[in-house]
Protein backbone atom coordinates (compact mmCIF):
# COMPACT_ATOMS: atom_id res chain seq x y z
CA UNK A 1 0.00 0.00 0.00
CA UNK A 2 1.36 3.34 -1.16
CA UNK A 3 2.17 5.94 1.98
CA UNK A 4 0.22 9.07 2.36
CA UNK A 5 3.12 10.85 0.62
CA UNK A 6 4.51 8.70 -1.81
CA UNK A 7 6.48 10.58 -4.44
CA UNK A 8 6.67 13.87 -2.03
CA UNK A 9 9.97 15.52 -1.13
CA UNK A 10 9.45 16.44 2.15
CA UNK A 11 12.13 19.66 3.89
CA UNK A 12 11.57 19.41 7.48
CA UNK A 13 13.44 22.31 9.37
CA UNK A 14 14.70 21.53 12.73
CA UNK A 15 13.70 17.84 11.91
CA UNK A 16 16.44 16.49 13.92
CA UNK A 17 14.96 16.09 17.29
CA UNK A 18 12.10 16.48 19.23
CA UNK A 19 8.67 16.84 17.16
CA UNK A 20 10.79 17.95 13.85
CA UNK A 21 12.15 14.19 14.37
CA UNK A 22 9.47 12.50 15.01
CA UNK A 23 8.06 14.14 11.87
CA UNK A 24 11.19 13.19 9.84
CA UNK A 25 10.73 9.30 10.65
CA UNK A 26 7.02 9.54 10.20
CA UNK A 27 7.23 11.19 6.61
CA UNK A 28 9.87 9.13 5.32
CA UNK A 29 7.39 5.81 6.20
CA UNK A 30 4.74 7.59 4.44
CA UNK A 31 6.70 7.16 1.70
CA UNK A 32 8.26 10.76 1.16
CA UNK A 33 11.96 11.57 0.11
CA UNK A 34 12.75 13.49 3.44
CA UNK A 35 15.89 16.19 3.70
CA UNK A 36 16.15 17.77 7.50
CA UNK A 37 17.72 20.99 7.64
CA UNK A 38 19.28 21.37 10.91
CA UNK A 39 22.23 22.79 12.81
CA UNK A 40 22.41 19.99 14.59
CA UNK A 41 24.21 17.63 12.21
CA UNK A 42 25.18 15.08 14.90
CA UNK A 43 21.92 14.64 15.76
CA UNK A 44 20.52 14.98 11.78
CA UNK A 45 23.07 12.85 10.83
CA UNK A 46 21.71 9.96 13.26
CA UNK A 47 18.51 10.43 12.36
CA UNK A 48 18.84 10.09 9.04
CA UNK A 49 20.18 6.42 9.41
CA UNK A 50 17.30 5.28 11.40
CA UNK A 51 15.14 6.93 8.66
CA UNK A 52 17.52 4.71 5.71
CA UNK A 53 17.93 1.74 8.20
CA UNK A 54 13.95 1.29 8.13
CA UNK A 55 13.96 1.41 4.62
CA UNK A 56 13.65 5.38 4.20
CA UNK A 57 15.51 7.35 1.73
CA UNK A 58 16.89 10.98 3.45
CA UNK A 59 19.61 12.89 3.80
CA UNK A 60 20.87 15.64 6.35
CA UNK A 61 22.06 19.05 5.65
CA UNK A 62 23.44 21.42 8.24
CA UNK A 63 22.06 24.90 8.26
CA UNK A 64 21.06 27.81 10.01
CA UNK A 65 17.66 28.44 8.90
CA UNK A 66 17.66 32.17 9.77
CA UNK A 67 20.21 32.90 7.70
CA UNK A 68 19.53 33.53 3.99
CA UNK A 69 22.75 32.77 2.40
CA UNK A 70 22.44 29.14 4.12
CA UNK A 71 19.21 28.57 3.36
CA UNK A 72 19.59 29.46 -0.49
CA UNK A 73 22.77 27.03 0.00
CA UNK A 74 20.52 24.10 1.80
CA UNK A 75 17.43 24.33 -0.34
CA UNK A 76 19.75 24.01 -3.34
CA UNK A 77 21.13 20.89 -1.68
CA UNK A 78 18.06 19.36 -1.39
CA UNK A 79 16.59 19.92 -5.18
CA UNK A 80 20.14 18.82 -6.98
CA UNK A 81 19.86 15.29 -4.76
CA UNK A 82 16.04 14.82 -4.61
CA UNK A 83 14.34 17.37 -7.28
CA UNK A 84 11.53 20.29 -6.33
CA UNK A 85 10.18 20.05 -2.80
CA UNK A 86 6.58 19.31 -2.33
CA UNK A 87 6.43 19.28 0.92
CA UNK A 88 7.83 21.75 3.63
CA UNK A 89 7.90 21.69 7.23
CA UNK A 90 8.60 24.68 8.64
CA UNK A 91 9.33 23.66 12.28
CA UNK A 92 12.49 25.04 13.44
CA UNK A 93 12.16 27.67 16.57
CA UNK A 94 13.05 28.14 19.67
CA UNK A 95 11.95 29.91 22.88
CA UNK A 96 13.20 32.52 25.23
CA UNK A 97 11.20 32.41 28.97
CA UNK A 98 12.04 35.24 31.37
CA UNK A 99 10.14 38.20 32.79
CA UNK A 100 9.52 40.76 29.83
CA UNK A 101 10.81 43.82 31.23
CA UNK A 102 14.07 41.50 31.96
CA UNK A 103 14.13 40.98 27.97
CA UNK A 104 16.81 42.72 25.12
CA UNK A 105 16.55 44.35 22.43
CA UNK A 106 18.70 41.34 20.91
CA UNK A 107 16.95 38.57 22.35
CA UNK A 108 13.65 39.85 20.29
CA UNK A 109 15.48 40.12 17.16
CA UNK A 110 17.07 36.79 17.60
CA UNK A 111 13.55 35.29 18.45
CA UNK A 112 11.90 36.52 15.20
CA UNK A 113 14.68 35.75 13.41
CA UNK A 114 14.83 31.88 14.13
CA UNK A 115 10.97 31.34 14.70
CA UNK A 116 9.50 33.91 11.38
CA UNK A 117 12.12 34.96 9.41
CA UNK A 118 13.18 31.42 9.13
CA UNK A 119 9.63 30.41 7.85
CA UNK A 120 10.08 33.72 5.84
CA UNK A 121 13.49 32.46 3.82
CA UNK A 122 13.07 28.81 3.81
CA UNK A 123 9.37 29.65 1.91
CA UNK A 124 10.92 31.74 -0.20
CA UNK A 125 13.26 29.33 -1.67
CA UNK A 126 10.94 26.22 -1.49
CA UNK A 127 8.07 27.93 -3.82
CA UNK A 128 9.79 28.58 -6.96
CA UNK A 129 10.44 24.84 -7.41
CA UNK A 130 6.93 23.75 -5.70
CA UNK A 131 5.65 26.01 -8.20
CA UNK A 132 7.09 24.50 -11.15
CA UNK A 133 6.22 21.08 -10.02
CA UNK A 134 2.66 21.94 -10.03
CA UNK A 135 2.29 22.61 -6.81
CA UNK A 136 2.41 21.31 -2.73
CA UNK A 137 1.82 22.01 0.85
CA UNK A 138 3.40 23.96 3.62
CA UNK A 139 3.43 23.19 7.30
CA UNK A 140 4.18 25.85 9.67
CA UNK A 141 4.75 25.08 13.36
CA UNK A 142 2.66 27.74 15.41
CA UNK A 143 2.03 26.60 19.04
CA UNK A 144 -1.10 27.38 21.39
CA UNK A 145 0.97 30.45 22.11
CA UNK A 146 -0.22 32.26 19.36
CA UNK A 147 -3.50 32.51 20.60
CA UNK A 148 -2.99 31.83 24.83
CA UNK A 149 -0.55 33.96 26.35
CA UNK A 150 1.54 33.10 28.86
CA UNK A 151 3.46 35.11 32.10
CA UNK A 152 7.09 35.53 30.67
CA UNK A 153 6.48 34.71 27.59
CA UNK A 154 6.21 37.72 26.01
CA UNK A 155 8.66 37.82 22.76
CA UNK A 156 7.32 33.53 22.05
CA UNK A 157 3.99 34.37 22.19
CA UNK A 158 4.11 37.52 19.32
CA UNK A 159 6.50 34.97 16.88
CA UNK A 160 3.89 32.86 17.10
CA UNK A 161 1.31 35.14 16.43
CA UNK A 162 3.10 36.12 14.03
CA UNK A 163 3.44 32.39 12.10
CA UNK A 164 -0.25 31.95 12.54
CA UNK A 165 -0.69 34.92 10.10
CA UNK A 166 2.24 33.91 8.01
CA UNK A 167 0.43 30.60 7.19
CA UNK A 168 -3.38 32.22 6.17
CA UNK A 169 -1.44 34.83 3.98
CA UNK A 170 0.90 32.55 2.16
CA UNK A 171 -2.39 30.28 1.96
CA UNK A 172 -4.46 33.09 0.22
CA UNK A 173 -1.80 34.89 -2.13
CA UNK A 174 -0.75 31.45 -3.45
CA UNK A 175 -3.83 29.47 -3.55
CA UNK A 176 -4.45 29.61 -7.13
CA UNK A 177 -0.83 28.13 -8.01
CA UNK A 178 -1.96 24.68 -6.20
CA UNK A 179 -0.07 25.88 -3.05
CA UNK A 180 -1.40 25.06 0.53
CA UNK A 181 0.07 26.30 3.85
CA UNK A 182 -1.61 25.40 7.26
CA UNK A 183 -0.26 25.79 10.87
CA UNK A 184 -0.10 22.90 13.53
CA UNK A 185 0.05 24.13 16.84
CA UNK A 186 0.31 22.16 19.71
CA UNK A 187 0.23 22.79 23.22
CA UNK A 188 2.68 21.10 26.03
CA UNK A 189 4.69 18.59 24.61
CA UNK A 190 7.16 15.89 25.97
CA UNK A 191 10.50 17.03 23.87
CA UNK A 192 13.55 18.72 25.27
CA UNK A 193 12.29 22.21 24.22
CA UNK A 194 8.71 21.06 25.97
CA UNK A 195 9.62 20.09 29.22
CA UNK A 196 12.24 22.85 29.24
CA UNK A 197 9.40 25.51 29.05
CA UNK A 198 7.80 23.93 31.75
CA UNK A 199 10.96 23.59 34.14
CA UNK A 200 11.51 27.52 33.39
CA UNK A 201 8.46 28.52 33.85
CA UNK A 202 8.23 26.59 36.86
CA UNK A 203 11.18 28.27 37.94
CA UNK A 204 9.91 32.00 37.15
CA UNK A 205 6.28 31.00 38.98
CA UNK A 206 4.33 30.07 36.88
CA UNK A 207 1.81 26.85 37.28
CA UNK A 208 2.55 24.18 34.86
CA UNK A 209 2.78 21.73 37.61
CA UNK A 210 1.21 18.28 36.38
CA UNK A 211 -2.34 18.93 37.72
CA UNK A 212 -2.06 22.51 35.71
CA UNK A 213 -1.58 20.57 32.67
CA UNK A 214 -4.11 18.11 33.74
CA UNK A 215 -6.41 20.64 33.51
CA UNK A 216 -5.99 22.38 30.78
CA UNK A 217 -4.52 19.62 28.02
CA UNK A 218 -5.46 16.14 30.02
CA UNK A 219 -1.63 14.94 30.30
CA UNK A 220 1.35 16.13 28.44
CA UNK A 221 1.35 15.98 24.07
CA UNK A 222 3.91 12.93 22.25
CA UNK A 223 5.71 14.34 19.95
CA UNK A 224 4.31 11.81 17.53
CA UNK A 225 0.86 12.87 18.09
CA UNK A 226 2.07 16.32 16.64
CA UNK A 227 4.12 14.76 13.68
CA UNK A 228 0.66 12.63 12.59
CA UNK A 229 -1.42 16.19 12.59
CA UNK A 230 1.42 17.49 10.69
CA UNK A 231 1.60 13.99 7.90
CA UNK A 232 -2.16 14.92 7.51
CA UNK A 233 -1.80 18.52 6.48
CA UNK A 234 1.02 18.34 4.60
CA UNK A 235 -0.51 15.25 2.55
CA UNK A 236 -3.37 14.86 -0.04
CA UNK A 237 -6.10 13.52 2.74
CA UNK A 238 -5.62 17.64 3.43
CA UNK A 239 -6.35 18.50 -0.30
CA UNK A 240 -9.05 21.29 0.25
CA UNK A 241 -7.57 22.26 4.01
CA UNK A 242 -5.58 26.01 3.17
CA UNK A 243 -4.81 28.14 5.73
CA UNK A 244 -6.07 26.74 8.64
CA UNK A 245 -5.01 26.35 11.84
CA UNK A 246 -4.82 22.76 13.40
CA UNK A 247 -4.84 22.69 17.37
CA UNK A 248 -3.07 19.94 18.62
CA UNK A 249 -3.83 20.39 22.59
CA UNK A 250 -6.34 18.49 24.06
CA UNK A 251 -8.48 21.18 24.45
CA UNK A 252 -6.51 23.30 25.83
CA UNK A 253 -7.53 26.54 23.60
CA UNK A 254 -11.44 25.30 23.94
CA UNK A 255 -11.45 26.04 27.74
Amino acid sequence: MAGRLSGKVAIVSGGATGMGGAASVLFAAEGAKVAIIDRNAAEADARVNEIIAAGGIAMAVTADVSKAAEVTEAVSQVEHAFGPVTVLFNHAGTIVIKPFLDTTEEEWDWLHEVNVKSMFLMTRAVLPGMIGAGGGSIVCTSSISAVAATPMEVLYDTTKGAVHMFARAIAVEFRDRNIRCNAVCPGFVRTPHGLREVRDLQALGVDVSEAALMAQQGRICEPEEVARAALFLASDEASFVNGAHLFVDNGFTAL
